[in-house]
């Protein structure tokens, strides 16, 4: 049957996915068209098609283990030099994301994996462009903002024209908690 790539990850919800994409093109990378805006919880993996049904049941009892949590978004960050990117932060809600990465990734599961660098949530908006247009990003969003409950995530599989599709979305248990504050977007941001 051959192998698929899969991936698993934090739906950043509309308005602020679109915003957040939109922006990632106008920087200039390539590969924003083909990226839905996110918090990753597992990254790019290979794995064989037939393993596909024991991924999906190992991820639904994942969701059925957790609980919705708010997750706010705040100014941005760098991995520069070790990784040429720039992302937006994970200031609330990074326990619960590193959390649930560690149960998607559990040895005892269909995708356990070792990462290349040590785990931290947050929602890349450039990645591999000019340095300019890296440090254009890292000011430009500066002053981003945006928070909502997080009710649960999703799995991916990167398609042959490396575009990310959506095979399933999973729901927490539990209810969802107060947030502080309204789902929100501060500052007045540039479109270009």
């Amino acid at each position: 049957m051959g192998t698929v790539t899969l991936g698993v990850s934090i739906a950043v919800p509309e308005p602020h996915g679109s915003l957040l994409q939109r922006r990632r093109m106008g920087f200039g990378d390539p590969a924003a068209h083909g990226i839905p805006t996110h918090i990753t919880l597992l990254p790019p993996t290979e794995a064989r098609a037939e393993d596909v049904p024991a991924v999906e049941r190992h991820l639904a009892e994942v969701a059925a283990a957790g609980r919705p949590f708010p997750l706010r978004l705040s100014g941005t960050g760098t991995f520069r030099p070790l990784s040429p990117v720039v992302f937006v932060q994970v200031v609330e809600g990074a326990a619960e994301c590193t959390w649930l990465q560690k149960q998607v990734r559990d040895g005892s599961g269909p995708v356990a994996r070792e990462l290349q660098f040590p785990y931290h949530p947050h929602v890349t908006v450039a990645h591999g462009i000019a340095e300019e247009a890296m440090d254009r990003a890292y000011a430009e969003l500066a002053e981003y903002e945006a928070a909502w409950a997080c009710t649960g995530f999703a799995l991916y599989e990167q398609g042959p024209d490396g575009v990310w599709r959506t095979l399933h979305t999973y729901r927490f248990g539990g209810a969802v908690p107060p947030q502080s504050a309204p789902p929100r977007t501060r500052g007045t941001l540039p479109t270009s």
